[in-house]
């Protein structure tokens, strides 16, 4: 470990780890603190929410017992009057009377439904119609069959009904049904206190009331399928032991950043004070350490210039210490070096160097001797022999030998034209045809308004080599190789076909595998290395395509891009 990142280490282990845990952990003190005391303060005020809603729905309770236990009230609308003036007469002596003062703070409305024909609907008191047994609040009802008064939610509002049958009614149904007072249960769940959302659930779980500002969307839906961000804390408090609110309950849920906000307006505060705690001692420790690593890392550049034989001394300085004192050392250990090299070493090294290159010399001399011409004109004294003893054929093939070998020695750019290649192509093929007779048959085709662009040299004599060796060479029959070269939309269409053995598709996608990879196949080198060349001149501007048929043979076909600006070559 450097002497640098000892001292950071240093550092960190006994000044910036010990100030940044005790932060953290007075931090995470605080917060638990307060988040406890936010949990308490949140479940009272659910808690007088409950309390204050309960009284409300008390109220009601209050007036459904109180006309429900009234057996005057409940003769007087179970009675058959005789006519509408006895039932007026009836109203107003007694009904009117018995309904006047019930209203009050937590009771919005209230209403007497009947099915007797012989009451009219007046005031408080209305005929139990099929409109009425049609409506979701008599629907939901339906399912109570207790004496004492049901809480059903139905079109935003929360309401009492109780079936008025403490008495004989003579087979009539008649029902009271008191709507709560939903602007003050409204101000309670505002006003309780709670910092969050809170959620009125009837006992199947389905939310009927709410402060969200969204919650009248969510009427109706089970609680459960409510989706919460995951630092949200829960609250639940369930009615019990109260036979008319048995199984509802308050469901709270209240943002952690909400409950922690008090501590984050502190949290600035924290930071500051830590970084006060850390920033001086990190002042001065810096300090220190440059000053030990400018001058080591000085030291170390000195003694790797001295790997390159250059002895420079180092600017000689005041500092007493080790550093100083190692760099008086490196300065004399320097001159001493330099002395004996320049007496010894150096005088020895040219020596050595002088030797070296008289070899080199006459390696080079060796080297020279065989020169490619000789081969060149060894084959031009076999084919003029040739000539002389009547064998021409062989010296035609020999000559086309040479052609190539010219080609290969006298090219000495990367691209040629396509006049060129074309014609190293001609003499290859004949070669073939000398070795394989009338066994090869082939056809080269060129427009002559490509034969003068330039492209890489040697980029279709591979894919012809392989179609002669690998594809006729083998096949049974007469091997046919056609060559096409056009040109079409600026393009440079190269189409080489053969009716020789082809491959399987399993060979043709090894093939195609081993063109696009560094991988080796030995006998497709030079196929691997056109296609190379092409990838590397024209990246993927070109289009390389083959199709083969086992047994029937190979289309190949290669798309190179001409620029139009630019002119055939000569």
């Amino acid at each position: 470990m450097k002497l640098r990142d000892k001292l950071l280490l240093m550092y960190v282990l006994s000044v910036f780890i010990p100030i940044v845990v005790t932060n953290v952990v007075f931090y995470n003190v605080t917060s638990a603190n307060i988040r406890s005391q936010k949990t308490r303060d949140a479940g009272m005020a659910l808690n007088n929410l409950k309390n204050d809603l309960r009284v409300t729905i008390d109220q009601g309770v209050g007036l459904s017992y109180s006309l429900y236990t009234d057996p005057v009230f409940n003769d007087t609308i179970s009675r058959s009057f005789q006519s509408h003036f006895e039932y007026i007469d009836a109203y107003n002596s007694y009904l009117k009377g018995q309904f006047s003062g019930q209203l009050n703070q937590g009771i919005r409305w209230y209403q007497v439904y009947t099915d007797n024909s012989t009451i009219l609907s007046s005031g408080y008191i209305d005929r139990l119609t099929d409109v009425v047994r049609n409506s979701d609040w008599y629907v939901q009802f339906q399912a109570y069959s207790a004496p004492y008064p049901a809480l059903i939610s139905s079109d935003q509002m929360l309401s009492l009904v109780q079936r008025l049958d403490n008495l004989d009614t003579g087979g009539r149904e008649q029902l009271l049904k008191i709507d709560l007072n939903m602007d003050m249960i409204k101000q309670y769940f505002h006003n309780s206190g709670f910092d969050g959302k809170v959620y009125l659930l009837d006992p199947e779980g389905h939310i009927q009331f709410s402060n969200d500002p969204t919650a009248e969307a969510q009427i109706g839906k089970r609680y459960s399928e409510i989706q919460f961000p995951n630092k949200m804390i829960p609250f639940e408090l369930t009615y019990t032991g109260i036979n008319y609110l048995e199984g509802w309950s308050l469901h709270g849920v209240m943002d952690e950043e909400i409950v922690l906000k008090e501590v984050q307006k502190s949290r600035s505060f924290v930071v500051w004070l830590a970084c006060i705690n850390f920033v001086l001692p990190s002042i001065i420790i810096a300090a220190m350490s440059r000053s030990i690593h400018v001058r080591l890392v000085r030291i170390l550049k000195h003694m790797k210039k001295v790997k390159t034989q250059n002895f420079q001394t180092i600017p000689p300085e005041d500092a007493r210490d080790e550093i100083g004192q190692l760099t008086m050392e490196f300065n004399r250990m320097t001159e001493t070096i330099h002395n004996l090299i320049h007496e010894v070493y150096l005088a020895d090294i040219q020596k050595k160097d002088l030797e070296l290159k008289q070899q080199e010399a006459q390696l080079h001399a060796l080297h020279s001797q065989i020169n490619p011409h000789f081969l060149f004109n060894t084959l031009e004294s076999v084919r003029m022999r040739s000539l002389i003893k009547g064998e021409k054929e062989t010296a035609k093939i020999v000559h086309n030998m040479a052609k190539m070998f010219r080609k290969s020695i006298s090219w000495n750019q990367n691209d040629v034209t396509v006049k060129e290649e074309l014609e190293l192509i001609e003499s290859f093929l004949q070669i073939q045809k000398y070795r394989f007779g009338e066994k090869l048959q082939y056809t080269i085709e060129a427009d002559p308004a490509v034969l003068m662009y330039r492209i890489p040299k040697m980029v279709i004599l591979p894919f012809v080599e392989n179609a002669s060796i690998h594809g006729i060479e083998s096949s049974p029959g007469v091997g046919i190789i056609q060559l096409f070269v056009s040109m079409e939309n600026d393009q440079l269409h190269i189409r080489l076909t053969d009716n020789g053995i082809g491959m399987s598709q399993a060979k043709l996608e090894e093939l195609l595998s081993y063109l696009d990879q560094n991988t080796d196949m030995g006998e497709h080198v030079g196929m691997k290395n056109a296609y190379s060349r092409l990838k590397l001149c024209y990246k993927n501007d070109f289009t390389f395509d083959i199709q083969t048929w086992e047994g029937e043979g190979t289309h190949i076909q290669i798309k190179l891009p001409l620029d139009p600006s630019a002119m055939p070559g000569d």
